[in-house]
């Protein structure tokens, strides 16, 4: 039986980093920003979730001055978990696209649920909802490592589904950029999109009071 081979650098910071994928430190996952890191072109202070412990395990680990989170990547907070409000849910996927770990299940036109076991807390499906019905609620439980190496796993699963269905020719990198760009136009500058969302939602809201009342 053959020992397993040692963690690069690289793995060994991305295992100190929480796995929220959330990208407050400015990269589109924890293990680019880990990548960079490695490789000398970020500083160890850019991760909220990590919060004064991540920095000084990062420290530690590359012989770095500790140094205080950046202001510029926001503050440390404690876990939150997003929670869909399902009466008012519309079914417009667009969380389900925004979620990094897939712990978002619903269809199209169909109400959406989030599985609070999985959420990180990344709170990248709020801006594209569109009739803003998810809110972060307190997790009332603490992010273990155990629970970022299974969010890992997850986020690592979702990039490669992502990866087979795109030209492979384009980065990864790119295509995710890339379809956030598009999450925040549809949430933020789109209104006649939004607004079609909207009135196809109360068009068929009509449509189930008029069977109803005419059965």
């Amino acid at each position: 039986m053959t020992n397993a081979a040692p963690l690069t650098l690289v793995e060994r910071i991305d295992a100190l980093l929480p796995q929220t994928q959330c990208t407050r430190c400015g990269y589109e996952g924890c293990r680019p920003y880990a990548e960079d890191m490695a490789a000398g072109r970020a500083d160890i202070n850019r991760c909220p979730p990590g919060g004064t412990a991540g920095i000084q395990a990062l420290a530690a680990l590359l012989n770095r001055p500790e140094l205080e989170l950046d202001p510029e990547c926001g503050p440390h907070q404690e876990l939150s978990l997003a929670v869909i409000d399902e009466a008012h849910c519309i079914g417009c996927t667009l969380c389900i696209q925004a979620c990094p770990v897939d712990a978002i299940v619903g269809a199209n036109k169909q109400m959406h649920t989030v599985v609070a076991e999985l959420c990180t807390g990344c709170e990248l499906c709020v801006p594209p909802c569109p009739v803003d019905c998810i809110d972060m609620q307190a997790a009332r439980f603490d992010w273990t490592p155990t629970l970022a190496q299974q969010a890992r796993q997850r986020y690592q699963q979702r990039q490669a589904r992502v990866s087979s269905r795109h030209d492979e020719q384009a980065s990864l990198a790119a295509r995710n950029l890339a379809n956030k760009a598009s999450l925040s136009q549809a949430a933020q500058l789109d209104d006649q999109g939004k607004q079609a969302i909207i009135a196809d939602v109360l068009a068929r809201a009509r449509a189930r009071r008029q069977a109803t009342k005419h059965p």
